[in-house]
């Protein structure tokens, strides 16, 4: 049995653009933390938290919980991670997945294989792409955010504000074709509400679908009320967590969308996608702000995904890792320096 070293780190990241959801106030910056697993050999696996508020995780919350793990009793099964994990303390999920994609990436250089090899996957190169995050900001900012990702042909706008239209009026203005996907942050708190924004989001006639338009603790009745009359297809983002979920998910949404900051990582977002996909729910990966640690991690499973939105890494502008690349809004990890495991390492 592997015995292990842990030590992790803070990392402050800083966004290329103010960052601004429905629910939050616009910010530079987001702290993750990056953790390695060093085995007696030298080999290296390693993970990253991205804490998020909402599900009551910061930095200090994440650095609390791996300081109470123990290496040396997380065995040599990386499916069985999770279940150790679980019996520290209840939640933490965005920590517990630091510690787990670390041992997955791990495994996988022990083994000389990725963890798309270990998952029974297929990473197949530049046919998986992902898209580009445009946050709330003035008309003039958005404008100006869009001309600069032109590169990217899929698009996903913050909605929320008051100035949704005036936004998407300043996006088509600078990108007239492109498809759009719309993310609400559970910021409409009635299903009429709701209703009348999707409304006018599909008066636009580019946008592919709609996430969490109201907050997760809302009624099945009203999710079930607003499915059966929306004119775009609604993903469930803050009211899918994992695979426990699916039954509930599948009557109230048409699609799902998995991060591996809500599954406590890859093994849970693995389940987290069959899951929805045997519930006949489309499936997409997202993330949040991160560097290219995560974003390589959940990148081995996008051939269980109908979209990515994969682009945490494109947002910041103090990546200190290379791993997988987005050129045109394309996976590749043609580039990557390290063959095996998440394929990631430190520039």
């Amino acid at each position: 049995m592997a015995r292990f070293r842990l030590t992790f780190r803070r990392l402050k990241l800083h966004a290329v653009n103010p960052w601004k959801l429905s629910r939050t106030q616009p910010s530079r910056s987001a702290e993750v933390v990056i953790c390695e697993l060093t085995d007696d050999a030298g080999n290296i696996g390693r993970g990253e938290a991205a804490p998020v508020a909402r599900y009551e995780e910061s930095a200090d919350t994440v650095e609390q919980f791996l300081s109470r793990v123990e290496p040396q009793n997380l065995g040599d099964d990386p499916w069985m991670i999770s279940a150790q994990l679980d019996s520290i303390a209840p939640g933490n999920s965005a920590a517990k997945g630091a510690i787990e994609v670390a041992f997955w990436d791990w495994f996988g250089k022990v083994n000389q294989k990725t963890v798309c090899q270990l998952l029974g996957l297929n990473f197949k190169e530049r046919t998986h792409r992902t898209s580009f995050t445009i946050g709330i900001d003035s008309s003039e900012v958005i404008r100006s955010k869009v001309i600069e990702a032109e590169e990217y042909p899929i698009l996903k706008i913050k909605v929320g504000s008051a100035d949704d239209a005036h936004n998407l009026a300043a996006l088509r203005a600078a990108a007239p074709d492109k498809i759009v996907r719309a993310d609400a942050n559970e910021a409409w708190a009635a299903k009429e509400e709701a209703l009348k924004h999707i409304e006018a989001l599909a008066l636009d006639g580019r946008i592919e679908f709609v996430e969490q338009p109201m907050p997760a603790n809302t009624p099945d009745k009203d999710w079930i009320w607003l499915k059966e009359r929306s004119p775009l297809p609604i993903f469930a983002d803050e009211s899918y967590h994992d695979a426990a979920d699916v039954e509930r998910t599948a009557e109230c949404f048409n699609g799902v969308n998995v991060k591996l900051v809500k599954t406590a990582g890859i093994s849970g977002a693995f389940k987290a996608l069959q899951a929805a996909r045997r519930a006949g729910l489309k499936t997409m990966l997202g993330c949040m702000l991160e560097t290219s640690v995560l974003i390589s991690a959940a990148a081995q499973l996008a051939e269980l995904c109908d979209y990515l939105d994969l682009d945490g890494n494109l947002l910041i502008a103090n990546d200190p890792f290379r791993g997988v690349t987005a050129d045109g809004g394309i996976l590749s990890f043609e580039n990557a320096a390290e063959p095996f495991g998440i394929r990631v390492s430190a520039k």
